[in-house]
């Protein structure tokens, strides 16, 4: 029920992890993400740690899922100074083509622990149903007229 939109941003997301850039507005990096259902919800969740709730942006327009995040740096006083830097710093942002089966004015948002969750129910009229078969004689005679 999930599509990616773009097939080459793992691979952008790897060069950009070997390479030490960061992500910036006009090109950010891709978030790592895991999705699955669970009964009759989609689940997917976002590993953004070290980043601030308030830092995150989670839009739907029509079944176009897009999650933005940004994770700066921590303040540092003048005295220090850096020796290793490996945690990705700037912008995070992942979009996802939802199916139209989703419900989208329903998504559940949480965030614990560096990790965004996003709950998003089947809509109902995806829900397999039982369809009852009537018999002739429960329809009763049919009249035609001329």
């Amino acid at each position: 029920m999930l599509m990616r939109t773009d097939p080459f941003r793992e691979m952008d997301r790897i060069v950009q992890q070997l390479s030490g850039t960061s992500g910036t507005w006009s090109k950010p990096s891709v978030m790592p993400m895991d999705a699955y259902r669970d009964g009759d919800e989609y689940v997917i969740a976002f590993d953004l740690p070290g980043v601030s709730a308030e830092a995150i942006d989670i839009d739907v327009e029509r079944n176009m899922l897009t999650v933005k995040a940004e994770r700066r740096p921590v303040a540092k006083a003048d005295s220090v100074k850096m020796e290793l830097s490996e945690r990705p710093l700037g912008v995070f942002s992942r979009q996802i083509m939802l199916a139209d089966t989703l419900d989208t004015e329903h998504i559940q948002a949480e965030y614990d622990a560096g990790v965004l969750t996003l709950r998003i129910p089947i809509a109902e009229r995806a829900k397999p149903r039982k369809i009852s078969i009537g018999t002739a004689a429960d329809a009763g005679p049919k009249q035609i007229s001329a």
